[in-house]
Parts: structure tokens; C-alpha cells; sequence
């Protein structure tokens, strides 16, 4: 891929989890987690983006949430389970998203809020009016997903330089 086509990355928030009494890096889905994790599953093969490169958190939520998404894509992208996407601010997200190689043109990041959401505020200079005003009235609830796209390189990614092109969350 050549850095003068534009790059795709989808921010997609762990789905619903439940709250036993292990570390908050151990909580696994509640069963309405592991229904809406299927659902955005089949809604993101249906945008029909091909993801490149999925970078995950390492924990049990948002590993369980890609397992059962991922189900659902015609063909599973290469997948890396990252430490520092757990608890990680927009600014650290973009440090990390920088480390992509130039021949992936689409990431899918799973990741956390309030950094999920943070980064896909941050990094959009212009919004579509749809899916700015859909993400706008939703928020950015457990298993939604934002998309944003951008030209350059990966090192280039910086607040402002990228548009919200669509959203997604499972009360729509």
C-alpha cells in the first residue's frame, strides 16, 4: 500500500462485561456482552472494510469481544494482543498506531473507553454529519464502533487529520 492511499482505522469498544469479583483486567463478558459482540461482529463484515491488522487489548473483555466478532468476518486479520491499549489515553493510542507498518491500510483497534472514544474525538478534524450526529446522540456504549479515516503515514497520524466517515453502536 502506498502512503498516498487512505488509511482506515475502526475504533471498536469492548462489549458489556460483568463484574465478579476478579481484577478489572480479568472481567469477562456478561451474556448481553457476548450477544452484542456477535452483533457488531456481523455489522463491521457488513461495512465490508478489509481489516489489515487487528490490535487488541490483552484484557479478558475485549479478548472474549474480538474472539466473538471475529467470527462473523469473511477472513480474520492478522491479530496482536497489546498491553499498553489497556488503560491507555488518545494521546498513548496514536503512539501505538504510529508503530504500524505502511503496507497495513486498515487497523482495528479493540480496545476501552474513555480512550476509544477519546481517540476517534481527537483524531477527527471533520465528521461526517451522519455518523458525527449518531455517535453524538449514542455516545460511545460497550460494543460500538467508530470509523475514521486519514491520508498519510501511520508516523503522520495526529489530532485533527482524520474524518469520521461512520458509527455504529448496538442501540441504534
Amino acid at each position: 500500500m502506498s502512503v498516498a492511499e487512505p488509511r482506515r482505522i475502526v475504533l471498536f469498544r469492548h462489549a458489556k462485561a460483568d463484574w465478579p469479583q476478579v481484577t478489572d483486567h480479568e472481567r469477562p463478558l456478561a451474556e448481553r456482552g457476548r450477544k452484542d459482540a456477535a452483533v457488531a461482529g456481523r455489522k463491521l463484515a457488513d461495512t465490508g472494510i478489509p481489516f489489515d491488522l487487528a490490535l487488541c487489548s490483552t484484557a479478558a473483555r475485549t479478548r472474549e469481544t474480538w474472539k466473538l466478532a471475529v467470527h462473523e468476518f469473511p477472513q480474520r486479520p492478522k491479530t496482536v494482543y497489546e498491553d499498553r491499549i489497556y488503560e491507555a489515553s488518545p494521546g498513548e493510542l496514536i503512539a501505538l498506531l504510529e508503530e504500524t507498518p505502511d503496507d497495513v491500510g486498515t487497523v482495528l483497534l479493540i480496545g476501552h473507553n474513555p480512550g476509544v472514544q477519546g481517540l476517534a474525538d481527537v483524531l477527527s478534524g471533520e465528521v461526517e454529519p451522519d455518523a458525527g450526529e449518531r455517535m453524538t446522540r449514542h455516545g460511545f456504549p460497550t460494543a460500538a464502533f467508530a470509523v475514521v479515516t486519514f491520508d498519510g503515514s501511520w508516523k503522520s497520524l495526529e489530532p485533527g487529520v482524520a474524518t469520521l466517515t461512520d458509527y455504529w453502536a448496538p442501540t441504534e
